[in-house]
């Protein structure tokens, strides 16, 4: 157990930096005709949703025993709904040119939003273990946020691995690196739990790895956006001259499709909380 105070600040006020980056984008954009910048413009506006959903998680999180799993199962929902607009920025700006306009490109999205039905019940089926099947609920957690990235991230392990000499032209190579760094060592803390396993109590307060986890998703999601802004503008020309581009209705599509099954999911589950005994599900988040 551990207190929520520093949690709830750790993305609360990167909720506003990105609302300030999402504005600021907004204001010089002509959103209805320049088409381009769409899946710029989704991506900012899901990097917006999941700080706040996080930060109001570990705010309302201690009200009851349902309504911190509630605030959780939201939580997840959010942070696949941000996955998922990783991955339709990722495909209209951060494709290796050798992977544009194949299937796996054409289907990129498509499985993305599958991956954000699976992932977000998963993780919210993960939480009916905690007591019962600790080992088993963390192992079913990081598997549900680890396999989304995986899928998202081909594109970035294909321009890093399989086509260095296309990586090494591109300024936004380093953010990517820097991307992928900062997030396996906040899958690490996670994991790990590390370093309060180290000495218990003395890392209630600052210090936990839940709070470090905080702080490296943020610094790898700015790291992430600056990556997907230089690639945006850097490839405009190429990618405009030999790309298709998603259509409106593909990203809207995308994005109800996710926001319907995840909340179909977050419903379900929240349902079956009052149809559990209360010890069964007693037990605090860390």
């Amino acid at each position: 157990m551990t207190n929520e105070t520093l949690n709830i600040w750790t993305h609360l006020l990167p909720f506003w930096f990105f609302m300030w980056r999402f504005v600021g984008t907004l204001r010089v954009t002509d959103v209805l005709n320049d088409s381009y910048s769409w899946p710029l413009l989704v991506y900012m506006g899901a990097s917006c949703v999941y700080p706040l959903a996080s930060s109001c998680a570990h705010t309302f999180s201690s009200m009851s025993r349902n309504a911190r799993h509630i605030c959780y199962f939201l939580d997840y929902g959010a942070v696949n709904l941000f996955s998922l607009g990783s991955a339709i920025a990722y495909s209209a700006y951060v494709f290796p040119d050798a992977l544009v306009n194949t299937v796996f490109h054409d289907y990129y999205v498509a499985l993305a939003v599958l991956n954000t039905i699976i992932s977000t019940g998963l993780s919210c089926y993960s939480r009916f273990l905690e007591v019962q099947k600790p080992r088993l609920c963390k192992m079913l957690r990081v598997l549900a946020f680890a396999y989304p990235y995986t899928w998202d991230s081909l594109p970035i392990f294909s321009r890093l691995f399989l086509f260095p000499g296309e990586s090494a032209q591109n300024e936004a190579t380093l953010y990517h690196q820097k991307h992928m760094a900062v997030t396996l060592l906040a899958s690490f803390l996670y994991s790990a739990h590390l370093p309060e396993r180290l000495a218990p109590g003395r890392f209630d307060y600052i210090g936990h790895s839940h709070q470090l986890f905080h702080v490296c998703v943020i610094l790898a999601t700015h790291m992430q956006m600056e990556a997907i802004l230089l690639d945006k503008t850097l490839r405009r020309e190429w990618l405009l001259a030999h790309s298709r581009p998603l259509l409106f209705s593909q990203i809207a599509g995308a994005i109800l499709l996710c926001l319907i099954f995840s909340l179909s999911n977050i419903i379900y589950f929240s349902a079956a909380l009052y149809r559990i005994p209360e010890p069964e599900l007693h037990k605090k988040e860390t």
